[in-house]
């Protein structure tokens, strides 16, 4: 902890420790599924209330911003000082070490389809590295925690735990490779010239509308690999801790990232990690994207 303070709140409030931070961010997440789940026991047509982002393929829901709205309350009730980076567009500049970045849904496509992944995704970053991370799939109640140096996990629905381990693989010709494409169609074609390379030389390909829960399957050893480009740091920010600690190696850019800038984030199972960067690099994914102007 950054101070020493005879209220276990107010240590609470100052703290720095990664457990710490984690475990807010799992009373939070759970507070925000219960939410979600309130919110569509009670919405008839969900596409009703959909409205557009950066393309008419870029949709965000009332729920969405329902969600923001809550746990954005609840940071700023325990972690006044803390700032706040969330994807419907809270912010504020933190006055202390600690970012709090917010993803209420991630994966809005499949929420409005009913495709079982999508997901809350909270994480807290001291000085811009993120340090701990929870994604909660709100449609299975799955949900994946992890603090810097204290492992990764993952508890089902039913409240059973287990720590999480990415898997062992070390061929990239075996490897089962999770990516994503950008909303915006110029870089979709961009983004499938290079999956036409890859294809051939990996496993498969998954591709499941999530890039936080694409993090925590790598993290389970539910797929080997990850890559995507053109996100933005809310997208990644828990997902980079929660399979670093699993024992994956990511190469993500910095927390300030907009999907704009066209960079690459990808992670690989540890013993995976310099083939498929190698891999990635022969197939012309590596560097940033961009839609010609």
């Amino acid at each position: 902890m950054t101070e020493t303070n005879a209220s276990a709140d107010g240590q609470t409030q100052r703290s720095t420790d990664p457990e710490i931070l984690r475990d807010l961010a799992v009373d939070w997440a759970r507070q925000a599924h219960r939410l979600i789940v309130d919110e569509l026991s009670r919405i008839d047509d969900l596409s009703a209330s959909v409205t557009l982002k950066s393309s008419e393929v870029d949709p965000v829901t009332v729920v969405d911003r329902a969600v923001e709205e809550l746990v954005t309350g609840l940071i700023a009730e325990e972690r006044p000082g803390d700032g706040l980076i969330g994807e419907e567009g809270a912010h504020r500049v933190s006055s202390t070490s600690v970012d709090w970045v917010v993803d209420p849904i991630d994966g809005t496509v499949n929420f409005l389809y009913g495709v079982p992944m999508y997901a809350v995704s909270i994480a807290a970053a001291v000085d811009g590295t993120p340090v701990a991370g929870v994604i909660l799939n709100a449609a299975t109640g799955e949900l994946y925690s992890a603090a810097t140096g204290h492992g990764s996990f993952l508890t089902t629905g039913d409240g059973r735990t287990r720590r999480l381990r990415c898997n062992g693989i070390s061929e990239t010709n075996l490897a089962l490779v999770a990516t994503g494409f950008s909303y915006d169609s110029g870089l979709r074609g961009k983004q499938a010239e290079m999956l036409t390379r890859m294809l051939p030389r990996v496993r498969d390909i998954r591709r499941m509308g999530s890039a936080a829960l694409d993090l925590c399957q790598l993290a389970a050893g539910r797929v080997d690999a990850y890559y995507e480009h053109a996100l933005n740091g809310w997208d990644f920010a828990a997902g980079t801790v929660i399979a670093r600690e699993a024992g994956a190696r990511v190469e993500a850019p910095a927390l300030g990232s907009r999907s704009a800038d066209g960079e690459l984030i990808w992670a690989a199972a540890g013993p995976l990690a310099d083939d498929f960067g190698a891999l990635l690099g022969r197939c012309g994914v590596t560097g940033t994207v961009r839609r010609a102007e």
